[in-house]
């Protein structure tokens, strides 16, 4: 009877295993989301795992492939375990990221809020301080403007500690 398992799998190497999963008759899914990053300047959209580096496969070790033979497959690391054995997910959670994904309710993850949006600082030492949203500072970082003295300072933040107002 076929079941849903988790696999670890090497770093950035989820499609990789996919390919050669599929190959030996294995049904596989990881569930993408898009998050808007700054790459090279430019602020862009791009689809990335919901669980870096996890697949969900559903096979039937009894008419094969093995677990073993899973397990060996290129970019696979192991099974998630509960003791010695593969922990089974249920299927009803695999089916509704399935139906979310379908219907188009993945969340866009790492939001840019637009120039003058005001936003809270979550964290830090400016923590609970509103703020303007300015621009972003990289990849992982964004300048805002905050007012200290009756002067609005430019501040680097860190974006997971900003929320929108």
């Amino acid at each position: 009877m076929k079941r849903w398992y988790l696999l670890y799998c090497k770093r950035g190497d989820q499609s990789r295993a996919k390919s050669h999963l599929e190959n030996q008759g294995v049904e596989c899914y990881y569930p993408e989301i898009e998050v808007e990053k700054i790459v090279r300047g430019k602020r862009q959209t791009v689809c990335e795992p919901l669980f870096p580096s996890y697949v969900f496969v559903y096979f039937d070790y009894e008419e094969g492939p093995s677990f073993t033979t899973i397990r060996s497959t290129r970019g696979v690391v192991d099974f998630i375990r509960l003791g010695r054995y593969p922990q089974e997910v249920r299927g009803e959670l695999v089916q509704e990221l399935k139906l979310h994904e379908e219907a188009g309710e993945t969340p866009v993850m790492g939001f840019l809020p637009e120039k003058g949006q005001s936003v809270e600082i979550k964290e830090g030492q400016f923590s609970g301080i509103e703020a303007l949203y300015h621009e972003a500072d990289g990849e992982k970082r964004s300048i805002l403007l905050i007012k200290l003295i009756n002067q609005t300072v430019p501040v680097s933040v860190d974006n997971k500690n900003i929320e929108l107002k």
